[in-house]
């Protein structure tokens, strides 16, 4: 197997000597950001939306990224060079660096910047032709005003705890909702439903986070001419749904099968979701950053 190398901090090392402070606010506190971003052919996909929404982050919170935009991209090109990857994932992760047991962001003169490449397969093909098994949880999703989902922050427990729920009622993906009981999006992906040929996604503002591969799916419904609404749903309108399904930077477009014991529509992925899926795919190696000239 061939070494893989990561950047830490402007330079590329191994896994195994990959390693950050244990003083590191990352660590002790959440307090940082990350992208996940997929390589496909060669192609960041959407680099540019991932950079931007990374730097949209860390200025909300006050990060000073160490790198500029454009030496951001070369670093990321240059990690998928130097491991040889044509299709893979892509964690990008900036951290407020080492400080001391405070929680004083001043006391972290350097942010840390690391940058991780490799395989990602997070589910078999066939669950994309036969769906997944989802449920709704109670855990309910960060109030907007506490921790905006607009920040992809490393703090990411609120998810964790919903993926809980979900492997502990033995299903593939979770459906959270906000304190108000309207949906707002899965464990780790955004949601869609279609009912009579419209498809529907929860506004952001209700705590969605703002996906890139969601984007992605909204312009492919204006091409598609398909009609769109953002609008709040509850769990009422999943069950009814003629189909469901979530989209994300590893899931890419996925649909649900059953949810809650409720069978989504025939049981399987509907023919909008496959279309959109296909469409998805025959876009993602061109819309975006070439790594490889």
């Amino acid at each position: 197997m061939a070494e893989q190398w990561i950047y830490l901090d402007g330079q590329h090392v191994t896994k195994e000597n990959a390693k950050v402070s244990v003083f590191d606010h990352g660590f002790l506190y959440g307090d940082g950001i990350f992208e996940g971003i997929r390589i496909y052919n060669g192609n960041i996909f959407k680099c540019d939306e991932h950079l931007d929404r990374l730097y949209d982050s860390a200025k909300s919170i006050q990060l000073e990224i160490p790198l500029s935009y454009e030496d951001m991209r070369e670093a990321m090109a240059e990690t998928i060079r130097l491991n040889d990857m044509r299709n893979g994932y892509i964690r990008l992760i900036v951290s407020r660096g080492p400080g001391n047991l405070g929680l004083d962001p001043r006391r972290c003169p350097t942010a840390s910047v690391i940058i991780i490449v490799e395989q990602l397969a997070i589910y078999p093909e066939e669950a994309y032709i036969n769906g997944l098994k989802a449920v709704s949880v109670s855990q309910r999703r960060n109030l907007p005003d506490a921790l905006n989902p607009k920040i992809k922050s490393l703090n990411y427990l609120n998810n964790i705890l919903v993926k809980i729920q979900s492997n502990l009622a033995e299903a593939d993906e979770a459906i959270m909702m906000n304190a108000q009981g309207y949906v707002t999006e899965g464990s780790g992906d955004n949601i869609f439903i279609i009912k009579k040929g419209v498809v529907f996604t929860p506004p952001c503002y209700l705590g969605a986070l703002e996906g890139i591969t969601r984007m992605a799916i909204m312009e492919l419904c204006e091409k598609l001419g398909l009609k769109l609404k953002e609008e709040p749903f509850t769990m009422h309108d999943v069950y009814i749904a003629d189909e469901v399904f979530f989209t994300g930077t590893a899931a890419e477009v996925i649909a649900a099968r059953e949810i809650d014991g409720r069978i989504i529509g025939e049981g399987h992925a509907g023919p909008i979701t496959l279309r959109l899926l296909e469409e998805f795919r025959n876009v993602v190696d061109k819309d975006g950053y070439k790594v490889w000239g």
